[in-house]
């Protein structure tokens, strides 16, 4: 065989190599590692937080909860998910604001709907207990 009819020859075929050149970010061993790691310090700190009252005050610590959730899921939107601006014509860019406000929504409505309930389902002290039916 010539070394043209080589040539041509090895143009259509792979060789076992594995191309996945298709314009989509792909995960890596140290990508996912990195990600577990920042998932679980993101996952550890609000639960000491909590479980420490380190910060004093259950508004503050929620608020702080709060952004560290936002956090954790922007880290699994990149680390996981492998969204990037440049990947699939911006497509991910525009998920990734639409998670982030669909969060964002979610988060305040459940801090809102739980500051009033309990505000408004919580009695104020023993006395008003014993007269409830």
């Amino acid at each position: 065989m010539s070394a043209e009819q080589h040539a041509r020859h090895d143009h259509g075929h792979d060789h076992g190599h594995d191309h996945h050149d298709d314009g989509h970010a792909h995960g890596t061993m140290g990508g996912y590692m990195i990600g577990f790691g920042l998932s679980v310090i993101l996952t550890a700190i609000p639960f000491w937080l909590v479980m420490t009252g380190a910060l004093g005050n259950a508004q503050l610590t929620g608020f702080v909860i709060m952004a560290f959730a936002v956090v954790q899921i922007v880290v699994h939107m990149i680390y996981f998910l492998h969204m990037s601006a440049r990947s699939e014509s911006g497509w991910t860019m525009m998920a990734l604001i639409f998670t982030i406000v669909i969060v964002v929504i979610t988060l305040s409505g459940s801090m809102w709907v739980m500051y009033h309930l309990n505000h408004n389902m919580m009695p104020v002290s023993a006395h008003d207990m014993s007269q409830m039916p």
